[in-house]
């Protein structure tokens, strides 16, 4: 360990940053002493210039110390500003806001969804929900919209299952959201001319250009999200198709993409040579061009980062280093969580560097086992090499935050990732040859169909393999950290025969069995559950994290025992009257919007009433009020969340 840490200056800069923002996150409410903390790191580096010359390396520790409390305390900080710029701030009436659209439109099946940055009263990235009209669909990024709107925070359903959707949109900066009647907006005739809504403006020059060059619609969705990152026009099933066939990552232009983009560079300036000055200046042609791809691409977080690593490996180019190291990795995540320090809780984030760790720390061993003979060989071994490795470094990952894992992914990349780099070729000559020549387009159009559809077979082949997929096998904090022990440490047992490493990892396996054990046997009992369902009605059990539904009655008791459940769905208990009430535990009113609680409590009297989320909101709102009214407790499923029930 002192050993990587010695030949990895930024790794010692990193943990100060990582440490800063889980302080940050984990104790949200300290702020005091963060200044204080700040000088003092400032002023021990200050301090250690006026060490003699013998005194240096003995006192070298305090310049170390400096740095560490700046760099905490900077981390702190940055987080914090970061996080402020996401509190929900906004009236709880509806006002006049000024914004401007931060990239393109998504189309949704009852809306337009709008990444937008308000400038007045005050700046914040909100989730805007237009509806579908003419205009709507003709908003570009960079348009200013003036629009009226009651801003909603962000908020989960509350079931059981539910995916962290407010802390998910928080991370990624945004702060509220609003539905946009077409009477609620107008353009103001302004544009923007900043540099992220200004990329997605030429991103979307792109894609008309890839319409217009490729005739079939999946190819073309397939190939902007390849070489764009723009994945709205692809459909559902696809999606599936590539995340079952462990291939997904081809879809996110990341370190893979901007990798072959690199490549087709370096190869443009490779007349300018491999030494001196014009080595240098080829370096810096291809950092820039580089980064005119990103910007073309619309700028996301994963080529952004992809783009800063090989961005300081052509520095190091520059002065003969060594090519990609764990220093360039550990300084790419350096400044990007120093400038975005919400990112160390990014899934794409943590899954990218996993990945790119394991290809530096297990694909030179991995690779030694087998020498081919031939370049072909070579190739293919190189590549099956560093995909295990990848997976290698994410399944713990992908087993945390999904429970599942593709097992035929060796065999899928092995044929996927080949005709990624053709395809990215490809499409980049198209493109050229739609702007000089028509007859060499038509070639080139019928190649990228042809290869976009065969690798779009193989993921769909793939996906129906038998056991193509390991699936409900999530595992907690402590057995993730348990398992990436094991990982790396009988990976160094095998490469190294070192005992000590194969005893840490044997014992890490031990304990994640035992804690396995201990999670089967403190299963919490089936909970019966009313879930939080967008406008309808969903009644069933919860068990082993899975939802099972069954027969219920609309009008009717529930099967449940020792508690009596009655679900009422309209006016069939209206005409009734009663001498004394019928006492139930729990009465589930659902679907019928006419319902008044004084007549029915007069025939039921129960414990509890659940409003289920089939109800109106202004039906709801106002059996709510009539329960509070009636002294009568009540749960409304859509602003409380899921109601549950234990057996």
């Amino acid at each position: 360990m002192n050993a990587f840490i010695g030949k990895t200056p930024f790794f010692r800069l990193l943990l100060p940053v990582i440490a800063g923002i889980i302080a940050a996150a984990l104790f949200p409410q300290w702020n005091a002493g963060l200044f204080c903390l700040s000088l003092t790191g400032l002023t021990l580096m200050f301090l250690s210039y006026f060490t003699g010359n013998k005194c240096q390396f003995p006192y070298r520790w305090i310049f170390g110390t400096g740095m560490c409390l700046f760099l905490f305390s900077l981390a702190v900080l940055q987080y914090r500003e970061q996080e402020r710029s996401t509190q929900f701030s906004f009236s709880n009436e509806a006002r006049y806001y000024t914004g401007t659209l931060l990239d393109l439109p998504e189309t949704k099946p009852r809306s337009i969804a709008c990444n937008v940055k308000t400038t007045i009263p005050f700046q914040r990235k909100v989730k805007l929900y237009l509806a579908k009209n003419l205009a709507a669909r003709e908003l570009e990024p960079g348009d200013e919209i003036l629009f009226h709107a009651r801003m909603q925070p962000f908020r989960n359903f509350g079931n059981p299952d539910d995916f962290d959707y407010a802390r998910f949109m928080k991370m990624k900066g945004f702060s509220a959201s609003a539905y946009l009647p077409e009477t609620d907006w107008q353009k103001t005739g302004r544009q923007s001319y900043a540099i992220t809504p200004q990329s997605q403006r030429l991103r979307a020059k792109a894609l008309n250009i890839y319409r217009s060059l490729i005739d079939d619609e999946d190819a073309c969705a397939f190939i902007s999200a390849l070489t764009l990152g723009y994945r709205n026009d692809l459909s559902d099933d696809i999606q599936e198709a590539f995340r079952v066939s462990g291939t997904a990552h081809v879809l996110a232009v990341s370190g893979l993409h901007v990798g072959i983009i690199y490549a087709m560079i370096n190869l443009l300036f490779s007349f300018l040579g491999k030494s001196g000055v014009r080595c240098v200046l080829r370096q810096w042609l291809v950092i820039l061009t580089l980064w005119m791809y990103v910007f073309v691409a619309g700028g996301s977080a994963s080529v952004v980062r992809a783009a800063i690593m090989i961005t300081i490996f052509c520095l190091g180019n520059m002065r003969h280093r060594r090519g990609f190291t764990y220093n360039t990795l550990t300084a790419s995540a350096f400044f990007i969580l120093l400038f975005r320090p919400f990112s160390l809780f990014d899934v794409s984030f943590q899954m990218s560097f996993g990945a790119v760790v394991a290809i530096l720390y297990f694909q030179p061993g991995l690779y030694n086992l087998y020498a081919p003979k031939t370049k072909a060989g070579k190739y293919v071994w190189d590549l099956l090499t560093v995909s295990t490795a990848a997976q290698l470094g994410v399944f713990p990952l992908v087993l945390y935050y999904f429970g599942t894992f593709p097992t035929w992914f060796f065999i899928t990349n092995l044929l996927v990732v080949p005709l990624v780099g053709v395809i990215i070729y490809a499409s980049a000559s198209l493109v050229v040859a739609g702007i000089f020549s028509d007859g060499l387009e038509t070639i080139l159009q019928w190649i990228v169909e042809t290869l976009a559809g065969i690798t779009l077979r193989i993921v769909r082949i793939s996906e129906s393999l038998p056991f193509a997929q390991v699936t409900d096998s999530h595992i907690s904090a402590i057995q993730l950290l348990l398992l990436i022990i094991f990982v790396f440490l009988f990976a160094c047992s095998l490469f190294t025969h070192r005992p000590r490493a194969l005893i840490i990892a044997l014992a890490s396996l031990f304990a994640f069995q035992l804690s396995t054990l201990q999670g089967n046997l403190g299963k919490s009992a089936p909970q019966l559950v009313v879930f939080n369902s967008f406008e309808r009605s969903e009644i069933g059990l919860f068990a082993n994290d899975k939802r099972h539904f069954f027969d219920i009655p609309e009008n009717g008791f529930l099967p449940y025992p020792g508690r009596s459940i009655l679900r009422l769905s309209d006016s069939s208990l209206s005409n009734f009257q009663a001498e004394n009430p019928f006492r139930v535990d729990v009465l589930i009113l659902s679907q019928y919007a006419n319902f008044r609680v004084g007549q029915l409590i007069d025939l039921v009297l129960p414990s509890v009433i659940v409003l289920d989320s089939s109800l109106s909101r202004k039906a709801a709102a106002r059996m709510a009020a009539e329960c509070q009214l009636l002294g009568v407790d009540v749960h409304d499923v859509t602003q409380n969340g899921a109601f549950s029930l234990n057996f």
